[in-house]
């Protein structure tokens, strides 16, 4: 009989998303639901979910286990935010009142703003300062559910200013009870000193940034921001192929701001995952889809840009594309630490349903970071990764309630609000 460290008890409902990954069409909605369930654990791993009366017949838990009663509770998997930039300096709040003014995005950077002031303040800051800046940010994403997020550089576009976000994710991985997967973005912005000579700065990236990101093993993923004004789609291809040939997998910013042509690089170059896709057309939704292009949606980034429209989400799922909902965390306009927050708005902004949201959360989420094999769902095998709900699943969903009671991570609980 297997032994057991670790125990959820008398759950009300568990949400397992248990099954195959990616899920979509109608499987999106799929949560793979147990009622009055328990979950046990040894050594992190999970080893049995299923009705809390046979329990006892199956797991053998020992004396000194650690016991977590969620009587009236709804457990689900942790969450899996497969987009942020949560690595950066400096402080942009000032451009939300801008925003709340009238500004627009294009107008704040032309001024200035957006990702390039976020540059020249995490040129010069330390790796230490860097990790001193990251650490609350991930604090407060943990405290909201998420138990793996996908994080990039970005907010340096110098070779070594990349290299250093790259290492502090690194050792943030190993020091903070989320589990960090690196993604290298040189290509998130053409930098000022580069503006008249773009394509030098493409050469830059593939030839020198993607060289050293491999030589140091620091990445994962190669992402792009294909976009107008930024990179062309022409650029976008030259530096995920070269991402390629350097053994990382491509993902890619695709049309947020307009139709960029995003979603057909990520069709044609079979990225993993083509995030933002406010503007994508049914065309790119079957290209994303024949190719097994997972689209990571993130509301709150549109919500408090005040771009004026969602992601067509409804249209993916219709088209046979698997959707993820990640928060985006930026300093710009990733203001939310907040998946359930990111579930709110793609329900009531995007038209999901609270169990696809659900899933675009946890299991899809997993799938478009190649993490499904061990998150994003809780069966037999997989971390024990978990966040209980204070009341029903619905109440994720009540924005400013203390819905999250208890955040658990491998094992052991990381934040407890009882």
């Amino acid at each position: 009989m297997l032994r057991a460290d670790f125990v959820i008890d008398n759950a009300a409902l568990v949400a397992t998303c248990a099954g195959p990954a990616p899920r979509r069409g109608i499987a999106q909605h799929d949560i793979s639901p147990v009622r009055n369930a328990s979950i046990a654990a040894s050594d992190g791993h999970v080893l049995f979910v299923g009705p809390s009366a046979t329990l006892a017949a199956t797991i053998d838990v020992a004396a000194d286990a650690v016991r977590v009663d969620a009587t009236g509770c709804t457990v689900v998997p942790g969450f899996v935010d497969a987009h942020t930039h949560v690595v950066f300096a400096g402080d942009r709040r000032h451009e939300l009142h801008r925003r709340l003014a009238g500004a627009t995005y294009a107008e704040i950077a032309a001024d200035g703003g957006g990702i390039v002031r976020t540059v020249e303040c995490t040129r010069r800051a330390s790796e230490e300062a860097l990790i001193a800046a990251t650490t609350p940010r991930l604090d407060e994403m943990l405290a909201c559910g998420t138990t793996t997020a996908e994080a990039k550089s970005g907010y340096g576009l110098t070779t070594e200013s990349e290299l250093r976000q790259l290492r502090v994710i690194r050792a943030l991985d190993h020091a903070h009870p989320i589990d960090l997967v690196p993604t290298f973005m040189g290509a998130h912005e053409v930098p000022v000193e580069y503006r008249s000579r773009r394509g030098e700065y493409v050469q830059l990236v593939v030839d020198e940034m993607l060289t050293a990101v491999h030589d140091e093993e620091l990445a994962e993923w190669c992402d792009v921001f294909c976009e107008t004004g930024v990179f062309t789609p022409e650029e976008s291809r030259t530096i995920l192929d070269a991402g390629t040939r350097m053994g990382l997998k491509p993902r890619i910013h695709a049309d947020e701001l307009g139709k960029s042509g995003g979603s057909r690089v990520a069709a044609a170059v079979h990225a993993r995952s083509a995030d933002h896709l406010l503007f994508v057309d049914e065309e790119g939704a079957d290209l994303m889809a024949d190719a097994d292009v997972c689209a990571t949606l993130l509301p709150a980034a549109a919500f408090y840009l005040k771009i004026g429209r969602f992601a067509p989400a409804r249209m993916l799922i219709e088209h046979g594309v698997p959707v993820a909902l990640a928060t985006d965390v930026n300093p710009g306009g990733g203001f939310s630490p907040s998946i359930p927050f990111a579930m709110t708005l793609g329900c009531f902004a995007m038209r999901l349903t609270l169990e696809e949201a659900l899933v675009a959360a946890t299991i899809n989420g997993a799938w478009s970071i190649d993490r499904a094999d061990r998150v994003g769902s809780l069966e037999p095998g997989k971390l024990m990764d978990a966040v209980i709900v204070n009341g029903e699943l619905v109440d994720l969903i009540r924005v400013g309630a203390a819905s999250i009671r208890t955040v658990i991570k491998r094992g052991q609980v990381v934040s407890d609000r009882r």
